[in-house]
This record gives C-alpha cells, sequence and structure tokens, in this order.
C-alpha cells in the first residue's frame, strides 16, 4: 500500500508542482538580496551617550593630527586632541578596526555589511564605502596596510569539526582580489591573528597561540605564557619567534621608524604595556593599567584592541579603562583624549514567547526509530518508552506488547512483516533483544545475558538477528560493558557470535550472511562484512552522512545528510566511493523538502519511507533510475508542507489535590521579600497562594504539612543545563543528574545542546511522568555553523533558516541554539526565521565580543556564556539594558580567566555534600573528593596543592585539573 499517493498533500503537491517551482525561484531570488544593514524584523530605536567605551581599536592618521576609533559597531573621527566626533560609518551593519592608509586619504575597516566579516576601504570623510574581499565563509578581520599603501594585510579565519577555529595571515590588493596566503596554520583550533608590517614593508610581525598541542583548552596558565609574538620575513619565508615567555606577548606594533616594538604582556594577572628595543633586545614598561586582554580566549579579532604610534614615535595611543589614553613613552606619563559619543542605534526587538507549560495533555512528538512494514501495511515506532503500532493511513495506534517494568526500543521488521525484533531497558536487569509477533507482541527473549543492546536487525530470511552491543558508563552502568560491538544470534535463541568490534547501525540488502554497517573513520563509512566477521569491504565515505539504509534488493542505498533524505544506486566497487548530495560519480536524487530520518524500505524496493518528529513521509523511486520518459521528466524533490500524522496525544502526569505547606520560612519571589512564619498552598500542580496566615485561607480538603524550622523556596530553574538524558538512545527510568538537578532545588532545565532524539524523549517521559526530573526544555542538537555530521546546520536563505527550526520544532522545541554561525546575514536570518515560527533562538556567545553585540543588535532571545571583557563601560551597558536580550554568562565555564567550577573546590569541602553522596554516583563524588583534596589554592601565579593519595589515581583527574592554571605539587 502506498498511502502517499492517496494522501491529500500529495495529491496537492503533484498539482502545484509547476506553480510551486516559480514560487521557489523567485524566493531564491528575493533570499539572494538579503542585506544585514536593512534586515527584516522589528526594530526598536535606543539611545547612546557616552564618554567612554569598551573594547576600542584606535589609529593615529598619517599627520598624527587625527585618530579613528570604533564603538558599538560605528566607526569615528576626532582631533587627536580630542572633542568633537565625526561619523564615518554608521547603521545596523558592524564596522569595526580602522586603519589609515600611509597617504592618509583612506581608511580600511573591518564590516559585517556584505553578510559577514569582510576588509573594506572608505574615504577618509567616510564616503566611497567598497568590499576588499567578499569571502563568504573564511571570513576575515584586522587589517593593516603595507607601507606603500597598495596592500592589506588581514587575519582569515578558518572552522573545521570546531567552530572556534584558526586564523592565518594573507594580504590583498587594495583593489581586490582573492588574496595570497602568507602564514599556514599549523592545526585548526589554535589561533593567529593581529597581523601588522614593519615600516619598511620586509616584515610581517603576528601574535599566535603558541601552547602545547592541536586543541583548543579552556583555563589556560597565561602566567606560563600563551601567546607569542613572530616576524615573518616577506623576501625568505622564514617565521621567527620575537617575543615569548611569561605574560605571553601580543598586540605587535612596530614603531614608525621601525627601531621599537609596542607590544602587551601579562604581570601575573594585569595586563601592561611594554616597548621592546629592536636593537638592543630590551623591554621597557610604559603602562600598567590596561584591561585584561583576551588571552585565554577564542579572540578571533585580536587579544587586545589596535593601538598606534604618533608619528614622531613619541606617543603611544591606547584604548584602557573605557578611555582612550596618549602615552609619552619617555616619560611614561599619561593622559586621557576625552571624546562623547551622542548617537542612536536601531536594534530589533528581542525574540520572546510565552509557553504554556501546564497543559493537561500533550502530543507526543518524540518518534524513534520509526519504521514502515516491508509490505507497506503499517508503521512501528517508539515513543513514551514503548514500541507502537499503526495500521497506515488511518488506523488505530496500538501497544505491540503489555511490559510494564521495561522500556522497549528500536524496532525492527522482518521481511515477511510477521515478527518485530527490538532491545528492552531496565535500569536493574539491564537489556535484552526480544523477538516477538507483530499481530500478538507475544515472544521470546533472544539474549541470555545482560547488556546494552541496540539497532537489532533480521537477516532476509530471518533466522539470524544482528544486533550492536554498547558500552555502559556516567548515566548507564558500567557492568555487562565488555567487548562492545556486532553480535548475530539465532532468531530462536541461542549463543551469541562477535561479527564485528565496531560498527553501527547494521542492516541487510539480499543477502542472508553478509551484514551492512556504519562506522567512524576520518569520514562516516558505510561498510559491509561477512556474518563470520570476514571480508570486510568499505563502500561509501561521507564527510556528513548520518544514516545509511541499503535497499532490500541491494540495488540502491538511501542515505540522510544534512537532515535531508537522498537515493543513488548501489554498486560494489575496488575502492570506496565518496558520496554526498553533490557528488558526481553517481546520480543522486533529494527526496522532500522537509527533514528525514529513520529511513525505511518497502520489501519490493519501490518505496521509501522516513520521518519527522510524528509526521510519516514517502516516495515511490520505482522509475526513478530507468530511462523512461516519466523518470527524466518526475519531479523528485516533493514539495510537501507536512506529512502524514501517525502520532497520539498522552496526558500530563498531573498531581491531584491541594497541599499546605504551614510553619516555615518562605523566600517569596517579590524582591528581597521573606516571609518569617508563611503559608504556601498548591493546588494541583499549581500555586495557588503565598502569604501569611492572615493572608491566605487553607481548604478543608487541604492536606497540611508543617515545615516548622525549614524554609520552602521557589523552584530554581537551569537556563543553561547540560546533562546527559541517554546513552546510544537509551534513556535510563532513573537518571542520577534529574535527582541530582532536583536535591539542589532545580526543577526546570533548557538545555541550550543536546541530542535532540534523547533529551526531547526524556522531556516527554518526565511529562507523562514515567520517568523523575525536573520540566525538561531543549533547543535539541544546536545549530552548528562549523562541519560535523549530525551538526552542521546550512544557512544561506531564510528558507535554509526555517528549514532547520521547522525541523526542531516538529520534535517538540520551542527554542533552538544558534551555534556560531560565522556570517551576520545567517544569524539575521535565524531570527526571522524564529520570528516568524513563534519560537526563541539564543545564540552560542564563542568568546567573540563583537559577535555578541550584534546579536544582541539582531535581537537574540539572550546571550549564552560570558561576554569575555572583564569589565564593560557606559556603552555596552546603555546600549544593551535598552534591550530585552537576556544574559546567561554560565560562570562555571568563564572565558577569559580560570572556570568558576574551581573556586569551589578550593573554597568548599564538596565532596562532604550529603546531596552529593546521595545523588551522584560513588565513581563522581570520589572524584570530586580527589579534586577537593588537592585545595585548589589560587594566588597571583600559581596553585600550589598537596599531593593526592593513592586511592585518587582516578582517570581523568590529571585533565581536570591541568586545565586550570600552573600546576606545582
Amino acid at each position: 500500500m502506498k498511502f502517499h499517493r492517496a494522501t491529500s498533500f500529495i495529491a496537492t503537491a503533484v498539482a502545484l508542482a509547476l506553480s510551486t517551482n516559480v514560487i521557489n525561484a523567485q524566493e531564491k531570488d528575493k533570499e539572494s538580496k538579503w542585506q544585514v544593514s536593512s534586515p527584516q524584523g522589528q526594530f526598536q530605536q535606543i539611545d547612546i551617550n557616552v564618554t567612554e567605551g569598551t573594547w576600542l581599536n584606535i589609529d593615529v592618521s598619517p599627520n598624527g593630527q587625527e585618530i579613528v576609533f570604533d564603538l558599538l559597531g560605528d566607526i569615528y573621527k576626532m582631533s587627536i586632541d580630542g572633542g568633537e566626533v565625526t561619523t564615518l560609518a554608521k547603521g545596523i551593519a558592524w564596522h569595526m578596526q580602522p586603519k589609515f592608509s600611509p597617504n592618509g586619504k583612506y581608511i580600511a575597516f573591518t564590516s559585517d555589511q556584505g553578510g559577514g566579516d569582510n576588509i573594506w576601504i572608505m574615504d577618509n570623510d567616510g564616503t566611497n564605502q567598497r568590499a576588499v574581499t567578499d569571502e563568504t565563509f573564511r571570513l576575515l578581520n584586522s587589517p593593516a596596510w603595507s607601507p606603500d599603501g597598495d596592500y592589506i594585510v588581514a587575519r582569515k579565519h578558518f572552522t573545521s569539526g570546531r567552530s572556534l577555529g584558526a586564523g592565518e595571515v594573507w594580504m590583498y590588493h587594495k583593489t581586490g582580489g582573492s588574496g595570497v596566503e602568507l602564514t599556514k596554520r599549523p592545526n585548526d583550533q589554535k589561533d593567529l591573528g593581529e597581523p601588522a608590517f614593519s615600516p619598511d614593508g620586509k616584515y610581517i610581525y603576528f601574535s599566535q597561540d603558541a601552547t602545547p598541542g592541536k586543541t583548543f583548552h579552556y583555563s589556560k596558565d597565561s602566567v606560563k605564557g600563551i601567546y607569542k609574538i613572530k616576524r615573518l620575513d616577506r623576501a625568505t619565508g622564514e617565521i621567527k619567534v620575537i617575543i615569548n615567555g611569561m605574560g605571553g606577548a601580543i598586540r605587535p606594533t612596530p614603531s614608525p621608524d621601525g627601531k621599537k616594538l609596542a607590544y602587551i604582556a601579562r604581570d601575573d594577572f594585569q595586563s601592561s604595556l611594554y616597548i621592546y628595543d629592536l636593537e638592543s633586545g630590551e623591554h621597557n614598561k610604559v603602562y600598567g593599567k590596561l584591561d585584561r586582554d583576551m588571552q585565554e580566549t577564542w579572540a578571533i579579532h585580536g587579544v587586545y584592541p589596535t593601538i598606534d604610534w604618533t608619528p614622531d614615535n613619541k606617543h603611544l595611543v591606547f584604548w584602557a579603562g573605557g578611555k582612550i589614553n596618549k602615552l609619552d613613552v619617555n616619560s611614561k606619563k599619561s593622559q586621557v583624549i576625552p571624546f562623547r559619543v551622542t548617537t542612536t542605534k536601531k536594534v530589533q526587538k528581542a525574540l520572546r514567547f510565552k509557553q504554556a507549560i501546564e497543559k493537561a495533555s500533550f502530543d507526543v512528538k518524540m518518534l524513534r526509530n520509526v519504521q514502515v512494514s516491508p509490505n507497506g501495511k503499517k508503521v512501528v515506532y517508539e515513543a513514551l518508552g514503548k514500541i507502537w503500532l499503526k495500521t497506515l493511513p488511518d488506523g488505530k495506534i496500538k501497544r505491540l506488547t503489555k511490559s510494564k517494568n521495561q522500556f522497549e526500543l528500536f524496532p525492527q521488521w522482518s521481511r515477511d512483516s510477521k515478527k518485530i525484533v527490538y532491545a528492552t531497558w531496565n535500569d536493574q536487569d539491564q537489556g535484552s533483544i526480544r523477538v516477538v509477533s507483530a499481530r500478538s507482541g507475544k515472544g521470546k527473549t533472544l539474549t541470555t545475558a545482560p547488556g546494552k543492546y541496540v539497532e537489532p536487525t533480521f537477516s532476509p530470511n530471518g533466522k539470524t538477528v544482528v544486533y550492536r552491543k554498547a558500552r555502559g558508563g556516567r548515566i548507564l552502568s558500567d557492568k555487562w560493558s565488555l567487548n562492545p560491538g556486532l553480535y548475530q544470534v539465532s532468531s530462536k535463541g541461542g549463543e551469541p557470535k562477535l561479527v564485528s568490534e565496531s560498527g553501527y547501525m547494521p542492516q541487510f540488502g539480499a543477502d542472508n550472511d553478509r551484514v551492512y554497517f556504519m562506522a567512524y573513520g576520518k569520514d562516516q563509512l558505510f561498510n559491509s562484512i561477512k556474518l563470520d566477521g570476514t571480508k570486510k569491504i568499505e563502500h561509501y565515505t561521507s564527510k556528513l552522512a548520518t544514516e545509511f539504509k541499503i535497499s532490500p534488493d541491494g540495488k540502491f542505498v538511501a542515505f540522510s545528510e544534512r537532515f535531508k533524505v537522498y537515493v543513488t544506486p548501489f554498486t560494489p566497487t575496488i575502492k570506496p566511493l565518496t558520496i554526498a548530495p553533490s557528488a558526481k560519480n553517481l546520480p543522486v536524487k533529494e527526496l522532500s523538502k522537509r527533514a528525514g530520518e529513520n529511513i525505511s524500505w518497502t520489501h519490493d524496493g519501490q518505496s521509501l519511507y522516513w520521518s519527522l518528529g510524528p509526521e510519516l513521509y514517502s516516495h515511490d523511486v520505482s522509475n526513478m533510475f530507468e530511462l523512461t520518459k516519466d523518470a527524466t521528466e518526475e519531479q523528485t524533490v516533493l514539495p510537501t508542507e507536512d506529512g502524514l500524522n501517525i502520532s497520539f496525544t498522552q496526558k500530563s502526569d498531573v498531581p491531584r489535590g491541594t497541599i499546605a505547606f504551614v510553619g516555615g520560612q518562605v523566600i517569596t519571589m517579590e524582591g528581597k521579600k521573606v516571609i518569617a512564619n508563611g503559608i504556601v498552598l498548591v493546588q494541583n500542580n499549581i500555586i495557588k497562594a503565598v502569604g501569611t496566615a492572615d493572608e491566605v485561607t487553607i481548604p478543608d480538603d487541604a492536606k497540611i504539612i508543617d515545615i516548622t524550622g525549614k524554609t520552602i523556596m521557589p523552584g530554581l530553574v537551569d537556563v543553561h543545563a547540560h546533562g546527559s538524558q541517554g546513552s546510544d538512545e537509551i534513556i535510563p527510568q532513573q537518571n542520577w543528574e534529574n535527582y541530582a538537578e532536583l536535591a539542589f532545588g532545580v526543577t526546570t532545565i533548557h538545555d541550550p545542546s543536546n541530542d535532540t532524539t534523547e533529551i526531547f524523549t526524556a522531556s516527554e517521559l518526565q511529562k507523562a511522568g514515567k520517568i523523575v526530573g525536573p520540566r525538561i526544555f531543549s533547543t535539541g542538537t544546536i545549530l552548528y555553523g562549523a562541519e560535523g555530521a549530525g551538526y552542521t546546520s546550512h544557512v544561506d536563505s531564510l528558507e535554509d533558516a526555517k528549514f532547520h527550526l521547522e525541523r526542531l520544532k516538529k520534535v517538540g522545541a520551542f527554542s533552538v541554539k544558534s551555534y556560531n554561525q560565522p556570517r551576520r546575514n545567517q544569524r539575521q536570518q535565524m531570527i526571522e526565521a524564529g520570528r516568524q515560527l513563534e519560537m526563541m533562538v539564543v545564540p552560542e556567545g564563542g568568546s567573540l565580543l563583537q559577535h555578541n553585540l550584534t546579536m544582541i543588535a539582531d535581537g537574540h532571545t539572550g546571550i549564552e556564556h560570558s561576554i569575555p571583557t572583564a569589565a564593560i563601560y557606559d556603552d555596552i551597558k546603555q546600549f544593551w539594558s535598552q534591550t530585552d536580550v537576556g544574559y546567561t554568562p554560565t560562570l562555571v565555564v568563564a572565558y577569559g580567566g580560570i572556570w568558576g567550577e574551581n573556586y569551589w573546590y578550593d573554597k568548599t569541602d564538596v565532596w562532604v555534600n550529603p546531596k552529593l553522596n546521595n545523588f551522584v554516583p560513588g565513581e563522581y563524588s570520589s572524584l570530586a573528593r580527589c579534586v577537593a583534596l588537592k585545595r585548589l589554592i589560587i594566588t597571583t601565579t600559581t596553585l600550589v596543592m598537596p599531593k593526592l593519595p593513592k586511592s585518587c589515581a582516578i582517570s581523568g583527574l590529571k585533565q581536570i585539573l591541568v586545565r586550570t592554571v600552573n600546576v606545582k605539587d
């Protein structure tokens, strides 16, 4: 049965195919004109009137008479003596890092007005702005002119598997071009930037994160030294370290005569301005009150704002303490250059949508492992911890089994559609593999030993079941976790046999003795192996595919990449093929505009199914790769807006009755008001009254709980929670992380980065009363701006942004996390998509101050993580306070300093906390004890710690300790 041919949404789609093509073309044309300076949205105007600013980049004109600086994304010019400012670049687009050309006629600067950060040039008076570079992914900043005024060097930003990235120095002609690479990044996570020409043009100075290893580390030791200043010889290509050592070295700024190099280093934790004599090698500290630099952070726009010399080599002009300062390098005396900026900023209203959490019932949206029967008549899936069956297209929904004390997951049909194999989970007994009748739900258990069993599948003849045995740990017991891998067992039961020590998502094609599976390598792999563990073959490699599913006849393979479903012919080859939607080696066809996962085939290979949340989609693929007129003209991408809803509604687990808490101290939510002898009245799921005995009347049917001597307070809301809700898609019946949250008073969590299927499954289980935990809300998996299978969320238009928000809304999200999308226009499109779909958007703060400020301007719901500056001044205070954009600093993870987590290890006996010991497994509370025993005594130079007892030699402890600052035993 091919219900998709009968349903109205497909019929409508076919009827509108031609008009849809026209509409799509119009939409693409519209989207191509998205302008950062005039985005769609709802706006408000805010007023700015300041005499101080935060993180101002400053440059002195060649004649020494003027300076330019940036403030809140606008660029200003004024006399070097201070006073009235002239606006050069202003607007919604963010302009920064101005640099005068050697002849003073032009100013280079960084601007996102073209979509993302690129290098621009304008005339000295701010007119005639034009782009020098036009990168859309490898974005640029930090321009610096060559002495002859013909070239500009800049920092180019590179990312790969992690969004933080690394920099290279590139050079561009002032009239444009694709640029010339001058330095090569040693890896993708250690930064490099702040380029500057020597006055004779022979060298280019830059700063570089020179800490050991290839990966970025938090809480780095700035005393020991993080950054080094290096110098590139343009003639030979040789790179030499010029300044390094304790306190690091950043922001290299050569003097006009080429004899000295101004730079910044740390004295203990204080950033100071130094001058290095390039002839004698002498270092001279000239100013010791700079703001804290950003050596510990991902400072892609510079580790400290730009500074500059006056043309006579006598003075340095720089930002510190919110002011523009002019320093006499000989006397070391400084004076403030006064300024006042009075302006307005046009910002978007923050995305905020009220959520109803007190509903008596809810629609179950998170359907997992959705599989259509090979005969196309029924669909099976897991929801709320149980397996459900539905006859297509509109039959009733019923449980597969009557089991009560275990979760059921990973259902899979036999080829004759008569049996279903699935996995079970119970926290005490662990898991098993079961085969049951699809009609009666009765059957038998195949496995004899407990374990974490997932992804079972039938061989074509139904005689063999292959499944994966996973490891435990963290939220699942690590017992029965030895020897993970793919195993085979007779469908009648028996002794399991190892097929492969690695691999996941096993499946069969046409053969009974060869199993296909996915595997991890440099890229995603689709392999196969004989059931006896021999003759392994690699068939496909893919950078971003997250699911492969071979057809029952072995002629085709469907795959999911970037959340869409594709199909391609399958053929064995000597070497593995690289497959992607854009592959040219074999034809690849996209099947749906909607997102999809949980791919399944009908037995004849004629129809393909996939799901998104509660909806089921399908496509007839019978003639897709045939040389027929119909095949060549058929529109393969279904323009459907919605699939077939195959889910159901579930009652919320709402407590019944009335409870009065009396006699105790009550902390209210009215400022600092505390009621000494108060009453809190709760009816069903709602707090009905809070007040004194005189103010609150207790109903006769209320249950009274005396809390004399105790304090009752509102439940805490953890708006940036992270914690496992599942492991290999197994949701524990009792998750100790959820119990610990409740024990410490957290009644609601919002997790802005978690596995979509696991956390929304846990959320629905909690709402239905199947598991205990705080209310669980989440963005699901992040909308990642870098490259990663299952994470990368490509956004080139508003339509793309809506695609990603819609797919997450389908599974239960009311918010999404825009995680370091590199371009401003991408982030703006996410915001507009959120506004249209009534979804909130929080960004990854990412330790990038300038991008944080654009996120505020664009109306994000809130900023996640701390902004990286140690202090902010009136400009940001006035700017941010006039918006409704929230702030979640997550001080446990600090940017620009030591993690707040370490404060608790130093100042408290974490391991003796009774709640910790009651609700956190022993191995984790023991680890906390061992960390605390180190007594991290924080001084200005080091962390001094006593020796650990041998009992604390726990795996991973060293990494936890060393990520702070310099450690001495």
